[in-house]
């Protein structure tokens, strides 16, 4: 078949790179300048494969497609024509003293929600030490052994690069959406199918039928993070600091650097990251790593997640087009499995990325 993609985000990307795969012709547009233009909500992000942590803000369906994806990263990342650095060592939530009470309800909101070989391990503080030597402060800690993370910016590159049979539009936003056609100011395009994936970007689509999907509930949730480069710090896994107020996740890139995160504002503010986010952010973390203290901070970032009413991920399908939004926060996580989902109504219920 001849595909239209609208949108060159993670959906996006792994929607082209699994047509292109079967051998079908892809085009795909989008409104950034070039592949790693970060544009797209997917370069904004930790890349924490976290099913059984998401299971504080999702459901059954989350932890499902979370489970699924982390099969089909461990068989899409070894294809990929350039390297991504995925990982599967298991997570670490921690605690300081006083928060106790905050923690334990994660933790036994967990416990009742995941399956029993999948439930927190509580640590000793002995267990912890030996587990990340950098970590000092935290009181509490528990494991969640079979969570990973994935580099997000390689992976947006390597997902780009690996494409056969796929022409990218780039500088190129969709103006109208309809089945079966994608109009840019320059040209109406006709395809068999198309793909809607543009997140936030959606809502600002003119849909020429009705068969065309709604996408009015889309919003953007704004989201800071920022980089460090820590020469001096050795940590193998992500860390979630629990907190009264507010979840700070620490996500180890190598060879040096750290990335902290992240705020989730009900807001479309595209502006720079703001003092209130540095402060809170870079406490918690000096807080769990007394040795970020000669950190260097050398990237900020904000960006708007796509979320729709409920937070949950959607695919809904017409003839001739197909939308895949709301995949929130839980990106990273759950992107494959939902696109595998989204590819199956199209190609038939028997197809499968493995």
């Amino acid at each position: 078949m001849n595909i239209g993609i609208a949108g060159a985000g993670l959906a996006g990307r792994l929607c082209a790179l699994l047509l292109s795969q079967q051998g079908h012709q892809v085009q795909v547009f989008d409104k950034a300048s070039h592949p790693t233009d970060p544009v797209a909500a997917g370069f904004t992000a930790a890349g924490m494969l976290s099913h059984v942590a998401e299971l504080e803000s999702g459901d059954e369906h989350i932890y499902n497609l979370g489970v699924r994806s982390l099969e089909l990263w461990k068989h899409i990342v070894p294809q990929l024509d350039a390297p991504v650095s995925l990982h599967y060592k298991g997570s670490l939530m921690v605690a300081h003293r006083g928060d106790e009470g905050a923690a334990q309800r994660l933790i036994s909101l967990l416990e009742r929600k995941a399956p029993v070989d999948q439930k927190p391990i509580k640590l000793t503080t002995e267990q912890l030490k030996a587990e990340e030597p950098s970590i000092s402060g935290p009181a509490h800690a528990w494991a969640l052994q079979n969570e990973g993370h994935i580099h997000t910016r390689e992976a947006m590159y390597a997902l780009y690069a690996s494409c056969k049979n796929t022409l990218w539009h780039w500088q190129t936003p969709v103006q109208k959406l309809k089945a079966n056609k994608i109009i840019t100011d320059r040209e109406t395009f006709t395809f068999d199918w198309v793909f809607d994936t543009r997140g936030v970007g959606a809502r600002e689509l003119k849909f020429a039928n009705t068969h065309t999907l709604s996408c009015q509930n889309v919003r953007g949730v704004r989201g800071e993070i920022l980089w460090l480069q820590a020469p001096a710090l050795a940590l193998q896994r992500p860390i979630r600091l629990l907190h009264p107020r507010y979840r700070v996740y620490l996500v180890p890139r190598q060879p040096d650097i750290l990335f902290v995160g992240a705020s989730e504002i009900e807001s479309e503010d595209r502006s720079p990251i703001s003092v209130r986010t540095t402060v809170e952010l870079l406490t918690a973390a000096h807080s769990v790593l007394p040795e970020l203290a000669e950190a260097r901070i050398i990237h900020t970032e904000t960006n708007l997640r796509p979320a729709l009413i409920d937070n949950f991920p959607r695919i809904e399908t017409a003839p001739g087009i197909s939308r895949i939004n709301g995949l929130f926060r839980h990106g990273w996580l759950i992107a494959p499995a939902t696109v595998e989902q989204a590819l199956k109504e199209v190609l038939g219920a028997e197809y499968t990325v493995i």
